[in-house]
């Protein structure tokens, strides 16, 4: 009786050790905290955690293993959610002892970088796939395809004549090829050559060929004054030296008649955007922006709330003015 007693402690211990070690690793604790927010897919969380889907799919083999995480499949994709052991309502020790080392570390830098991309994941899973509920559904919940933002864009698009576009910080070209798709003509921006090269080689295999590309400064664009219908900054003054004289150099760059339109994020406190993303302002004020706007010569400026989600530090503002004949 004595032995078997010794030998039922040591497997205890033994089993208590190697889920210590498991849970010791940093990036397996990312996963169990941003698995905690609902089930997600190896591609959202390699969007996540940024990690290459190998080492994401190595860490989720051994929480599975572990039996701390649940593999679905769904619709022809894996998802994985916590355990009943160590859920959010779970009642054990183990699910008691994460949501404390979760609270702890919620205002981290790290913490809040993992929960801001999180929310942008689960903002363009809810673009492509909106959810209804109704009385023949599974769990009342129907994934519809087809109801995605970007196609209304692209519709709308359609009903726009065609226009002469500046893209002022036009980064890696997404939005550019997007207004591509409408406009008669794009002439994109941004100071990165490196950056540049990976826009042409994205335009290069959409086979999108009305794209401009220029190498420049916000504050200083290699653009001919009045010679665009919209000058477009999206995402692109958080970013600027000099905001105010960037909106100024747009306003130089459209016609009599043309519009500047501006998206950017509202203001905010979080400080890990500086040394992740390279951000030089944590966001913009609206009256701020109204008046880079009115400063700049443009008439009847509008400025408002372009995207907003509960739970989310950021918020998107849209500005728009007109350049007076």
């Amino acid at each position: 009786m004595t032995d078997d007693i010794n030998r039922c402690r040591f497997i205890d211990v033994r089993q208590a050790s190697a889920l210590y070690r498991l849970l010791g690793d940093e990036t397996r604790l990312r996963l169990l905290r941003v698995l905690s927010a609902g089930r997600l897919n190896v591609t959202e969380l390699t969007g996540v955690l940024g990690l290459a889907q190998s080492g994401v799919s190595r860490h989720l083999g051994l929480l599975k293993d572990a039996g701390l995480v649940i593999e679905e499949r769904d619709g022809g994709f894996s998802y994985y959610k916590l355990s009943q052991a160590v859920a959010g309502d779970g009642e054990g020790p183990l699910a008691a002892m994460l949501r404390a080392q979760f609270d702890a570390s919620s205002d981290e830098p790290s913490v809040r970088a993992d929960q801001a991309r999180l929310q942008e994941v689960l903002r363009l899973r809810k673009e492509n796939f909106d959810a209804h509920a109704g009385p023949d559904t599974r769990d009342r919940r129907q994934l519809v395809p087809g109801r995605s933002w970007a196609a209304w864009s692209r519709a709308l698009g359609f009903l726009l004549s065609p226009l002469k576009v500046a893209d002022l910080g036009c980064g890696e070209g997404y939005l550019t090829i997007e207004t591509a798709r409408w406009a008669s003509r794009v002439i994109a921006v941004d100071r990165s050559e490196v950056v540049l090269k990976r826009a042409r080689g994205l335009a290069r295999r959409r086979r999108v060929s009305n794209i401009i590309w220029k190498q420049g400064e916000l504050e200083k664009l290699p653009i001919a004054d009045a010679s665009v219908d919209v000058a477009l900054l999206s995402q692109a003054l958080h970013h600027s030296r000099d905001p105010v004289r960037a909106v100024a150099e747009a306003s130089r760059v459209t016609r009599p008649g043309g519009r500047v339109l501006v998206l950017d994020l509202r203001e905010h406190q979080e400080e890990w955007v500086r040394g992740k993303l390279g951000d030089r302002r944590l966001g913009i004020s609206d009256e701020e922006l109204r008046t880079m706007l009115t400063r700049a010569g443009l008439a009847d400026v509008k400025v408002g709330v372009g995207a907003r989600k509960a739970g989310d530090p950021f918020t998107v503002l849209i500005a728009t003015g007109h350049k007076s004949p």
